[in-house]
Protein backbone atom coordinates (compact mmCIF):
# COMPACT_ATOMS: atom_id res chain seq x y z
CA UNK A 1 0.00 0.00 0.00
CA UNK A 2 1.24 3.45 -0.85
CA UNK A 3 1.36 5.49 2.35
CA UNK A 4 3.13 8.48 0.88
CA UNK A 5 0.14 10.14 -0.75
CA UNK A 6 -1.33 9.82 -4.21
CA UNK A 7 0.86 8.21 -6.83
CA UNK A 8 2.37 10.58 -9.34
CA UNK A 9 1.13 10.11 -12.86
CA UNK A 10 3.80 10.63 -15.49
CA UNK A 11 3.12 11.99 -18.90
CA UNK A 12 1.97 15.27 -20.41
CA UNK A 13 -0.06 17.52 -18.22
CA UNK A 14 -3.70 18.13 -19.17
CA UNK A 15 -4.26 21.44 -20.92
CA UNK A 16 -5.26 24.29 -18.69
CA UNK A 17 -8.72 25.76 -19.27
CA UNK A 18 -8.53 28.73 -21.57
CA UNK A 19 -10.59 31.83 -21.68
CA UNK A 20 -13.27 32.06 -24.36
CA UNK A 21 -11.92 33.26 -27.65
CA UNK A 22 -12.44 36.92 -28.27
CA UNK A 23 -13.80 38.42 -31.43
CA UNK A 24 -16.54 37.20 -33.74
CA UNK A 25 -17.41 33.54 -33.37
CA UNK A 26 -17.27 31.64 -36.66
CA UNK A 27 -20.63 29.99 -35.98
CA UNK A 28 -22.41 33.20 -35.06
CA UNK A 29 -24.55 34.48 -37.87
CA UNK A 30 -25.51 38.05 -38.45
CA UNK A 31 -29.07 37.27 -37.37
CA UNK A 32 -27.71 35.89 -34.07
CA UNK A 33 -25.84 39.12 -33.39
CA UNK A 34 -28.91 41.15 -34.22
CA UNK A 35 -31.05 39.03 -31.90
CA UNK A 36 -28.50 39.43 -29.08
CA UNK A 37 -28.54 43.21 -29.47
CA UNK A 38 -32.34 43.23 -29.51
CA UNK A 39 -32.45 41.09 -26.35
CA UNK A 40 -30.10 43.49 -24.56
CA UNK A 41 -32.22 46.42 -25.70
CA UNK A 42 -35.37 44.64 -24.54
CA UNK A 43 -33.91 44.06 -21.07
CA UNK A 44 -32.77 47.69 -20.82
CA UNK A 45 -36.24 48.91 -21.78
CA UNK A 46 -37.88 46.79 -19.09
CA UNK A 47 -35.24 47.54 -16.43
CA UNK A 48 -34.68 51.25 -17.10
CA UNK A 49 -37.10 52.63 -19.65
CA UNK A 50 -40.28 51.22 -18.14
CA UNK A 51 -39.76 52.63 -14.61
CA UNK A 52 -38.52 55.95 -15.94
CA UNK A 53 -41.46 56.35 -18.32
CA UNK A 54 -44.10 55.31 -15.78
CA UNK A 55 -42.70 57.52 -12.99
CA UNK A 56 -42.34 60.52 -15.31
CA UNK A 57 -45.86 60.10 -16.68
CA UNK A 58 -47.30 59.60 -13.19
CA UNK A 59 -45.61 62.71 -11.80
CA UNK A 60 -46.66 64.76 -14.82
CA UNK A 61 -50.30 63.65 -14.49
CA UNK A 62 -50.27 64.33 -10.73
CA UNK A 63 -48.77 67.80 -11.21
CA UNK A 64 -51.28 68.64 -13.93
CA UNK A 65 -54.21 67.50 -11.80
CA UNK A 66 -52.91 69.42 -8.79
CA UNK A 67 -52.94 72.60 -10.90
CA UNK A 68 -56.57 71.86 -11.69
CA UNK A 69 -57.29 71.33 -7.99
CA UNK A 70 -55.64 74.65 -7.11
CA UNK A 71 -57.51 76.53 -9.84
CA UNK A 72 -60.88 75.06 -8.87
CA UNK A 73 -60.30 75.65 -5.15
CA UNK A 74 -59.40 79.30 -5.72
CA UNK A 75 -62.42 79.86 -7.98
CA UNK A 76 -65.05 78.21 -5.75
CA UNK A 77 -66.12 78.50 -2.15
CA UNK A 78 -68.78 77.05 0.12
CA UNK A 79 -71.80 78.91 1.43
CA UNK A 80 -74.77 78.00 3.59
CA UNK A 81 -78.04 77.49 1.76
CA UNK A 82 -81.51 76.29 2.75
CA UNK A 83 -83.52 73.52 1.24
CA UNK A 84 -86.43 74.90 -0.74
CA UNK A 85 -88.07 71.46 -0.61
CA UNK A 86 -87.35 68.08 0.86
CA UNK A 87 -85.00 65.97 -1.25
CA UNK A 88 -86.97 63.39 -3.25
CA UNK A 89 -86.68 59.76 -2.23
CA UNK A 90 -88.27 57.15 0.03
CA UNK A 91 -88.64 57.93 3.70
CA UNK A 92 -86.25 55.19 4.78
CA UNK A 93 -83.39 56.58 2.70
CA UNK A 94 -80.39 57.74 4.72
CA UNK A 95 -80.51 61.54 4.94
CA UNK A 96 -76.71 61.61 4.63
CA UNK A 97 -76.85 60.08 1.18
CA UNK A 98 -76.17 62.76 -1.49
CA UNK A 99 -79.26 63.62 -3.54
CA UNK A 100 -80.40 66.36 -5.89
CA UNK A 101 -82.63 69.01 -4.28
CA UNK A 102 -83.81 72.59 -4.79
CA UNK A 103 -81.97 75.06 -2.58
CA UNK A 104 -82.08 78.84 -2.07
CA UNK A 105 -79.26 81.09 -0.98
CA UNK A 106 -78.21 84.71 -0.80
CA UNK A 107 -75.14 85.73 -2.79
CA UNK A 108 -72.44 88.05 -1.49
CA UNK A 109 -74.10 90.97 -3.27
CA UNK A 110 -77.38 90.30 -1.41
CA UNK A 111 -79.22 88.84 -4.40
CA UNK A 112 -81.36 85.78 -3.73
CA UNK A 113 -80.85 82.68 -5.85
CA UNK A 114 -82.54 79.34 -6.29
CA UNK A 115 -81.12 76.25 -7.97
CA UNK A 116 -80.63 72.49 -7.86
CA UNK A 117 -77.62 71.14 -5.99
CA UNK A 118 -76.33 67.85 -4.66
CA UNK A 119 -77.01 67.91 -0.92
CA UNK A 120 -77.02 65.63 2.08
CA UNK A 121 -79.73 66.87 4.40
CA UNK A 122 -83.19 66.45 5.78
CA UNK A 123 -86.50 68.16 5.14
CA UNK A 124 -87.48 71.52 3.71
CA UNK A 125 -85.91 74.54 5.37
CA UNK A 126 -82.83 72.71 6.64
CA UNK A 127 -79.39 74.23 6.18
CA UNK A 128 -76.93 72.64 3.75
CA UNK A 129 -73.50 73.55 2.45
CA UNK A 130 -73.17 74.12 -1.29
CA UNK A 131 -70.37 75.26 -3.58
CA UNK A 132 -70.65 78.40 -5.70
CA UNK A 133 -68.29 80.07 -8.15
CA UNK A 134 -67.10 83.66 -8.19
CA UNK A 135 -70.31 84.79 -9.89
CA UNK A 136 -72.38 83.24 -7.10
CA UNK A 137 -73.78 80.40 -9.26
CA UNK A 138 -73.91 76.82 -8.08
CA UNK A 139 -70.84 74.73 -8.93
CA UNK A 140 -69.51 71.27 -8.34
CA UNK A 141 -67.12 70.67 -5.46
CA UNK A 142 -63.47 71.17 -6.50
CA UNK A 143 -61.31 68.16 -7.12
CA UNK A 144 -59.35 66.89 -4.13
CA UNK A 145 -55.63 66.04 -3.84
CA UNK A 146 -56.69 62.39 -3.53
CA UNK A 147 -58.05 62.63 -7.07
CA UNK A 148 -54.67 63.93 -8.24
CA UNK A 149 -52.86 61.05 -6.56
CA UNK A 150 -55.25 58.54 -8.11
CA UNK A 151 -54.72 60.13 -11.52
CA UNK A 152 -50.96 59.94 -11.09
CA UNK A 153 -51.00 56.26 -10.11
CA UNK A 154 -53.42 55.39 -12.89
CA UNK A 155 -51.36 57.20 -15.54
CA UNK A 156 -48.15 55.59 -14.30
CA UNK A 157 -49.64 52.09 -14.39
CA UNK A 158 -51.12 52.60 -17.86
CA UNK A 159 -47.79 53.93 -19.12
CA UNK A 160 -45.91 50.97 -17.66
CA UNK A 161 -48.35 48.53 -19.28
CA UNK A 162 -48.06 50.34 -22.62
CA UNK A 163 -44.25 50.33 -22.57
CA UNK A 164 -44.16 46.64 -21.65
CA UNK A 165 -46.67 45.77 -24.38
CA UNK A 166 -44.71 47.69 -27.02
CA UNK A 167 -41.45 46.07 -25.90
CA UNK A 168 -42.87 42.54 -26.00
CA UNK A 169 -44.57 43.09 -29.36
CA UNK A 170 -41.39 44.59 -30.82
CA UNK A 171 -39.29 41.68 -29.55
CA UNK A 172 -41.74 39.14 -30.94
CA UNK A 173 -41.79 40.88 -34.32
CA UNK A 174 -37.98 40.96 -34.50
CA UNK A 175 -37.82 37.25 -33.63
CA UNK A 176 -40.34 36.39 -36.34
CA UNK A 177 -38.43 38.44 -38.92
CA UNK A 178 -35.09 36.89 -37.98
CA UNK A 179 -36.64 33.43 -37.99
CA UNK A 180 -37.95 33.92 -41.53
CA UNK A 181 -34.50 35.07 -42.66
CA UNK A 182 -32.83 32.04 -41.08
CA UNK A 183 -35.26 29.62 -42.73
CA UNK A 184 -34.79 31.34 -46.08
CA UNK A 185 -31.01 31.10 -45.77
CA UNK A 186 -31.17 27.47 -44.67
CA UNK A 187 -33.37 26.65 -47.64
CA UNK A 188 -30.98 28.35 -50.05
CA UNK A 189 -27.97 26.53 -48.55
CA UNK A 190 -29.84 23.23 -48.58
CA UNK A 191 -30.50 23.59 -52.30
CA UNK A 192 -26.73 23.77 -52.80
CA UNK A 193 -25.73 21.02 -50.36
CA UNK A 194 -28.56 18.50 -50.89
CA UNK A 195 -27.58 17.31 -54.41
CA UNK A 196 -24.06 16.44 -53.27
CA UNK A 197 -25.21 14.94 -49.97
CA UNK A 198 -27.91 12.76 -51.56
CA UNK A 199 -25.61 11.61 -54.37
CA UNK A 200 -27.67 13.02 -57.21
CA UNK A 201 -24.55 14.60 -58.71
CA UNK A 202 -22.95 11.17 -59.08
CA UNK A 203 -25.32 10.12 -61.82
Amino acid sequence: MNTHGPRRVFGPRPPLPRRPARGPHPLRRRTDRIQTCCTVLFVLILAVGLPAASISAGYAAHASQMRVVAAETSARHQITARLAEAPPGPDHTDVREPRQARVRWVADDGERHTGTATVSGGGSGGEVRVWVNREGALAQAPSSPATARTMGWFTGCVTAAAVAAVAFMGRARVQRTLGRRRYARWEAEWKVVEPAWSGRNRR
